[in-house]
């Protein structure tokens, strides 16, 4: 049994009814502040934890009622939960069993139905409605302090099962058989930690105490009460040699501090008082302690640990609780039989290594001990690290509605290409490119360069653009990868797809081929070369397929960026027309003095033909030589420009002079004019929704 759905109405940030759709396992739910990931947990605590706390607060409503709303109708919070049949699971097992009343469809596989309500008594309704149509104003804060301050202590809960027309409400036996166990955000585990009377620690070290025979597979019930009994008995008597002891050290002080006894009239009837007892082994328990041994043999508290390591210890504990919670052997019919563990921020006090391995060992050891895993978190390291279908996103639009994303369903599993885009995505999901579910919108690009300069140069814009402050992210995907990923948007198509802006910012990249030449293949064409001889060679102003498509016309928030078609190649070569000067030489291109000599003729008009003469022997400038003497190609300032541009491109090591020239623009103000695909894309970003 798995809970498969939540379903959240007038709850915290949760106006019309939302749905949640869980795995049946780990859910690893995440997204902006405030778009309702600690609501989600609350609902299920609310829900599935017997012992919390149901009378909620006047903040746990939702304020996007409207004024008339509020009238009409006392405000309602609304939680409601689906349970489906696990695969693999019995068809008579100890869930079934449990939820058999809850049951909405019987055949299989079975769902069962939870819902709680929050609500004001229909006794009251009718004088609410006649108060709230008292006030005569348009601020709704005046109508909530109504409801505060007359209504509120009035309100009730109730949690039903099954088909919700017929009431019923829940039995305590019933959800006394879950196990919800909630670490939350704001966590002080230490102080859990480090004493055996806490009640954690009492409660492991309880059932774990002769574990050698408890978990003796040989032996009958019988036969292990009997062995544990014998150890009780054994150590009674070594602990009455304490006691013995303790009374021969009182022996004069025993009188000494009774002495008034007889005299008070305390010791009638011939009797009087003395200093007796007992040890139990479980009142011993208060006398361990949590410690750390070092491989040096050195003993030092827990609390010499870091919050990191505390924080794992005390999450180990709580599963070993709940491995004692689920023993039918160890609490009889008193044992749980659906466990579920909720974590906010797993990630507070762990550097990415041990959220990794956190991870991993849930995935691992999940089955042993919890039916279900929510966790909620902020960090790309823990998204990482989970399977892409185990992720949820939720998103907040500026009209503060949240829409909920799935990424792992947003591919068409009877589609090849789709299983291969998420197995691509699933590959490379790495820390950074899991940063785009965190991000309000995203720009992917190809390359490191890009990735490096467009902050740099959005702060060169008119309006001066802080993508951090946008809240804007650039991924790098290393190439030509853009399908793959833009599936994750693509609205068009999926119900599941997140809904963000995404800017893809992309090279064209021309290329030619030798005309009536078997087996020819596509090779670079420097955009000089363009279409200049037709009858030799065929030619593709864009080898990239993405920026023909129109199949994301129909998706608003996609949007794509690129150089002029027949004009440009890369993003390099397009911030070099646009700013053909000495700002763009840094200290790794490969031919600086030659290329500081082309830009100087080119500021002074010099012609092709000079600025040939001082270009490297190669053979791209063979062919421009014989283009040339063809008078297929014409001198003209265009053309020099794509000349230069052309040979600074040939030299530059892409990530190391993007880095160099980041390094420029951010510490001298270096003044270069973004390409113009560039400023659209960065503009176009950054415009509110």
């Amino acid at each position: 049994m798995y809970i498969s759905e939540l379903k959240l109405s007038n709850f915290r940030v949760f106006s019309s009814e939302t749905t949640v759709h869980f795995n049946d396992g780990i859910n690893v739910i995440i997204g902006q502040n405030n778009a309702g990931k600690t609501a989600v947990i609350k609902a299920l605590d609310l829900l599935f934890n017997p012992n919390s706390k149901k009378k909620l607060s006047i903040n746990d409503f939702n304020r996007q009622i409207k004024v008339e709303e509020l009238k009409t109708a006392p405000p309602k919070i609304e939680i409601s939960a689906k349970l489906s049949k696990s695969n693999g699971e019995d068809d008579y097992s100890d869930e079934l069993i449990t939820v058999a009343n809850w049951l909405t469809k019987i055949e299989d596989p079975y769902e069962a139905y939870i819902k709680f309500e929050f609500f004001l008594p229909e006794t009251n309704v009718e004088e609410y409605q006649s108060l709230m149509n008292e006030i005569n104003s348009t601020d709704i804060n005046q109508y909530w302090k109504e409801i505060e301050h007359n209504f509120f202590r009035k309100y009730i809960s109730k949690i039903y099962v099954g088909n919700p027309e017929h009431k019923n409400q829940i039995q305590a036996d019933e959800i006394n058989k879950f196990d919800f166990q909630f670490l939350t955000a704001i966590r002080d585990v230490e102080r859990d930690l480090f004493k055996g009377n806490s009640s954690l620690l009492k409660e492991v070290i309880d059932f774990f105490m002769d574990y050698d025979i408890k978990s003796d597979l040989t032996l009958d019930k019988k036969e292990k009460a009997r062995k544990i009994q014998g150890l009780k008995r054994e150590f009674n008597q070594e602990s009455s040699i304490l006691i013995k002891t303790l009374q021969d050290r009182m022996e004069l002080g025993n009188e000494e501090i009774l002495k008034y006894v007889e005299k008070t009239g305390a010791g009638i009837d011939e009797s009087k008082p003395l200093f007796d007892g007992e040890i139990l082994d479980t009142e011993l328990y208060s006398a361990l302690r949590l410690i750390v041994e070092k491989e040096s043999g050195i003993k030092l508290p827990a609390v010499s640990n870091g919050l990191g390591y505390n924080n794992l210890i005390y999450i180990s504990l709580l599963l070993s609780k709940m491995q004692k919670n689920a023993s039918s052997e160890y609490l009889g019919s008193n044992s749980k039989v659906f466990s579920i563990l909720a974590i906010e921020e797993p990630e507070a006090h762990l550097h990415p290594n041990m959220q990794y391995k956190f991870l991993q060992f849930l995935k691992e050891n999940r089955a042993s001990n919890v039916n279900q895993v929510f966790i909620t978190s902020h960090s790309p390291n823990i998204t990482a690290a989970v399977d892409l279908d185990d992720i949820i996103i939720l998103q907040k639009d500026r009209s503060s509605n949240i829409h909920i994303a799935y990424p792992g369903k947003v591919f068409n599993l009877k589609e090849t290409e789709d299983i291969k885009s998420k197995n691509y995505v699933k590959r490379f999901l790495d820390v950074t490119k899991a940063d785009l579910f965190f991000a309000e919108s995203v720009i992917l690009v190809e390359g490191v360069a890009e990735q490096v300069l467009l902050p740099e140069l959005a702060m060169l814009l008119e309006d001066e653009i802080d993508l951090v402050d946008n809240h804007t992210s650039i991924i790098n995907i290393g190439g030509r990868y853009f399908d793959h990923f833009l599936k994750l948007f693509d609205t068009s198509n999926s119900s599941y797809a997140l809904r963000k802006k995404v800017a893809c910012i992309t090279d064209l990249d021309p290329v030619r081929k030798k005309r009536e030449t078997e087996k020819a293949r596509w090779v670079k064409c420097d955009p000089l070369l363009l279409n200049l001889q037709t009858d030799i060679y065929e030619y593709k102003a864009c080898s990239n397929g993405l920026v023909s498509k129109d199949e994301y016309s129909e998706t608003a928030h996609i949007e794509v960026f690129n150089q002029v078609i027949g004009e440009s190649s890369t993003f390099e070569y397009d911030i070099f027309l646009k700013n053909p000067s000495d700002y763009l030489i840094t200290e790794s291109l490969s031919n600086i003095d030659e290329l500081r000599k082309l830009i100087l003729l080119l500021d002074e008009a010099k012609s092709l033909t000079e600025l040939l003469d001082e270009l490297g022997s190669g053979d791209f400038k063979t062919e421009v030589q014989e283009l040339m003497e063809k008078s297929i190609l014409l001198d003209d300032p265009i053309v020099r420009k794509k000349l230069v541009a052309s040979r600074y491109l040939s030299s530059i090591s892409k990530g190391e002079a993007a880095q160099e020239l980041a390094y420029a623009i951010s510490e001298n103000k270096t003044q270069i004019t973004p390409p113009e695909y560039i400023k659209e894309a960065l503009e176009w970003i950054c415009q509110k929704q």
